[in-house]
């Protein structure tokens, strides 16, 4: 589990077939093979590290699902670590598994991104939502799309600072209205 709090911005280093390398350092203190590492909000598996660099095999599901698909050597990542027992939970609770790839419809400080119709009954007034990777409270929903204000440090530590009108961000719903949603619904 994640808080979707970034803790660093990595960099794309390469992507030959399923093996995507990120360029990191402070994510890699304390993690060792098979450890967890959140990529834009994805969970991906270390599987392979240097002293600045580590790999994960990305399945072509996970390259269609996310934006990971897209990326280019160069283009910066959001990384997280997974939180650990005892921890403070400086965000909100998030899986790392990306429901839906949203658009940029106005970029941060204002950002206003547009998601599938369907999970927009998952958001809601002040609640949590993932935008990659990265825990933000959602308001002005409409009926596609929610606002969230980001603040100058989270412009300048994630790739929100990087991200224009068009661009494709890796959406993860509070995992909570879910539950919530198959528990009342199930017969």
């Amino acid at each position: 589990m994640f808080t979707g709090i970034v803790e660093e911005l990595g960099t794309v280093q390469s992507r030959q077939g399923d093996r995507l390398r990120i360029g990191a350092a402070v994510v890699l203190q304390g993690s060792d093979l098979g450890a967890s590492i959140a990529v834009n909000g994805c969970c991906l598996t270390l599987v392979a590290q240097g002293p600045d660099w580590w790999e994960a095999d990305v399945s072509e599901e996970t390259y269609s699902r996310t934006n990971l698909g897209a990326m280019k050597p160069g283009d910066p990542v959001n990384l997280e670590r997974p939180m650990a027992l005892g921890e403070r939970l400086g965000g909100h609770i998030v899986l790392g598994h990306v429901d839906a790839v949203g658009t940029i419809v106005s970029p941060a400080p204002a950002l206003t991104v547009r998601i599938p119709r369907d999970l927009m009954r998952y958001v809601v007034e002040k609640g949590s939502v993932t935008v990659d990777g990265i825990s933000l409270t959602a308001f002005h929903l409409g009926d596609d799309t929610f606002d969230v204000a980001v603040i100058p440090h989270t412009v300048q530590v994630t790739t929100l600072g990087h991200r224009r009108v068009g661009d494709s961000v890796n959406i993860e719903i509070d995992v909570l209205a879910k539950h919530v949603e198959r528990l009342v619904n199930h017969d």
